[in-house]
């Protein structure tokens, strides 16, 4: 069976979905093809997810916010929004989920390190079942 690949999904690519990929790269290693963009795509990541990302070991200076597309997204087995709404693509047969997470743009550093953490737990739990499933 091939590896299931994860598509984060948040308007910017900028925060959220990018610290949730660095997370999933870290934590599941080969067994995960692991892709992120973003609706409206910032010009840049942003520098306090940067940041806090590097105070845990992750570095995700390199990424670049990029633009959703529909091939993306429709070869993804998992696709994870995070505060894009209508704008996010729906396939039939692709497991959704909705993240609901606070969005770090403008956020001093003490609350993207909560939004951080929380997006760990739920990568964790997000692994967890898909080594059940595959």
């Amino acid at each position: 069976m091939s590896k299931p690949s994860v598509l984060f999904v948040c308007v910017h690519n900028a925060g959220r979905s990018q610290m949730a990929a660095g997370w999933l790269r870290h934590l599941g290693g080969d067994a995960v093809e692991v892709r992120s963009a973003g609706s409206a795509p910032a010009d840049q990541i942003n520098l306090a997810a940067v940041e806090a990302m590097r105070e845990v070991g992750i570095d995700i200076t390199a990424n670049k916010p990029k633009i959703l597309d529909y091939a993306t997204a429709e070869t993804s087995d998992v696709i994870i929004t995070m505060g894009c709404g209508d704008v996010c693509p729906a396939f039939p047969g692709k497991r959704y989920e909705d993240w609901k997470l606070d969005d770090p743009a403008g956020q001093g550093l003490d609350m993207v390190r909560r939004i951080r953490d929380e997006i760990r737990t739920r990568v964790e739990d997000l692994l967890t079942e898909l080594t059940l499933t595959t």
